[in-house]
């Protein structure tokens, strides 16, 4: 198994610089995540996720990206503010990055070759695939974009015990 480098640098939407060592020890749901998509109502099911399992150790990160259809164009800003207006999303949302290509997050890159999708691929096929990193910084799983965060409570609660 591989597990995630907690040195990775991320981005806050509000444009903080930090690592994944603040998540260190905790259950994380990495999603991509796009505001123009007929998935972006997951967001409600993220947050249910979010408040939830919070105090049980979940944290969920949001990555929006653009890569798809190209339905999350706006600036970071507007993307925070969409998701919170539209969604109540309080969870950690991260600027916005490429999850594929050359110019693939560092993060992203270690997720899809721990993690490859339907027949190995490890390319994301589209916006909000999941991963499930356990405590320990395992990648633990894979969920495809029409996989609900409602259908995936199950295999978060047996990493959080």
């Amino acid at each position: 198994m591989t597990k995630i480098d907690y040195q990775t640098e991320i981005e806050t939407i509000g444009g903080e610089p930090k690592t994944l060592a603040d998540y260190q020890g905790k259950v994380l749901l990495i999603v991509n995540t796009a505001s123009k998509c007929g998935l972006t109502p997951q967001f409600e099911g993220l947050e249910a996720l979010w408040q939830d399992y919070q105090d049980k150790g979940l944290v969920v990160l949001g990555f929006p990206c653009n890569q798809f259809g190209g339905q999350d164009p706006g600036e970071n800003a507007e993307i925070a503010e969409f998701c919170q207006v539209n969604y109540g999303v309080s969870f950690p949302m991260h600027a916005r990055i490429e999850v594929n290509g050359k110019q693939a997050h560092p993060l992203f890159q270690t997720l899809k070759k721990a993690a490859p999708g339907l027949l190995g691929t490890k390319k994301i096929k589209w916006n909000f695939t999941k991963f499930l990193v356990g405590r320990d910084g395992e990648i633990v799983q894979r969920f495809g974009p029409k996989e609900t965060p409602e259908s995936i409570r199950s295999a978060i609660e047996a990493h959080l015990t």
